[in-house]
């Protein structure tokens, strides 16, 4: 598995805003090693620095309606990164989602160690939570089976983050399973979620993401931020949609997309 070459086709289909059917035989990740090793290319390639990390399908029907055995862990691009009110482009994004997310960002590193990360280690390590709302897409055409290993390569289909204002990191951590988020569209449509659906606790799925990251060599930096998936359901989204999203006490935020 030539993991250079399928970094080079998925980060020019990126840059170009193409789409392709698979990666080649000869540099098609097999395994989840692989796949990362793959991602791990990335940064190098495109010559933009990470903002943080993402958790692709922590809910049971997303990792059913792309065919995966669990979650994804993958970077996110920090000059995809925006601020509340942002003006999303969909000219070369296939997925057309918006997703509510819990993100965390760190005020230190957590770098692999031997046994991982526990809860109580990785909450000391978050400086402050966030709202968030993803736009995510996939190099893939037919993404839903791509399979775990290319999605994997693919960065679990990074592409714009929009991050809202920042609250601490304290007590109410242990809350955030029960935080309910409504989400608002201009059209009228109106979804409503919790933080339950994210792998059953933003925290736990954070925790994962942590050490996923870990045991395979990656480093959460102080300044980056996870976001941990969603917890309403993938909303549709077309040029023309204001899309706002109420988290509760963490705060709203809103994006528009053209």
């Amino acid at each position: 598995m030539n993991a250079s070459a399928a970094s080079q086709l998925l980060c020019a289909s990126w840059q170009e805003g193409r789409h392709i059917n698979a990666l080649p035989a000869e540099c098609r990740p097999r395994t989840r090693a692989q796949a990362y090793a793959v991602q791990a290319e990335w940064p190098g390639r495109l010559g933009h620095a990470l903002a943080g990390w993402k958790i692709a399908a922590t809910s049971v029907a997303g990792q059913n309606h792309i065919r995966v055995s669990g979650p994804l862990a993958g970077p996110v691009f920090a000059h995809r990164v925006h601020a509340d009110g942002a003006v999303i482009a969909l000219t070369h994004n296939r997925m057309r989602v918006a997703e509510c997310e819990i993100v965390f960002r760190f005020a230190r590193a957590l770098a692999p160690r031997a046994g991982g990360y526990d809860r109580a280690d990785v909450l000391a390590a978050v400086a402050s939570v966030h709202p968030g709302l993803e736009a995510p897409d996939s190099r893939f055409i037919d993404f839903e089976r791509a399979g775990e290993a290319q999605l994997i390569a693919d960065c679990a289909c990074t592409n714009d983050m929009v991050v809202g204002a920042s609250m601490p990191a304290d007590e109410r951590m242990d809350t955030l399973k029960q935080l309910q988020v409504h989400a608002r569209v201009g059209d009228g449509r109106e979804l409503h979620g919790l933080g339950a659906n994210v792998l059953g606790d933003p925290v736990e799925a954070l925790v994962w993401l942590v050490n996923e990251l870990g045991a395979h060599g990656r480093t959460l930096a102080p300044g980056h931020f996870v976001t941990t998936g969603a917890c309403v359901a993938p909303i549709p989204v077309a040029p023309g949609d204001v899309v706002s999203a109420d988290f509760g006490w963490l705060g709203t935020l809103r994006a528009r997309f053209c």
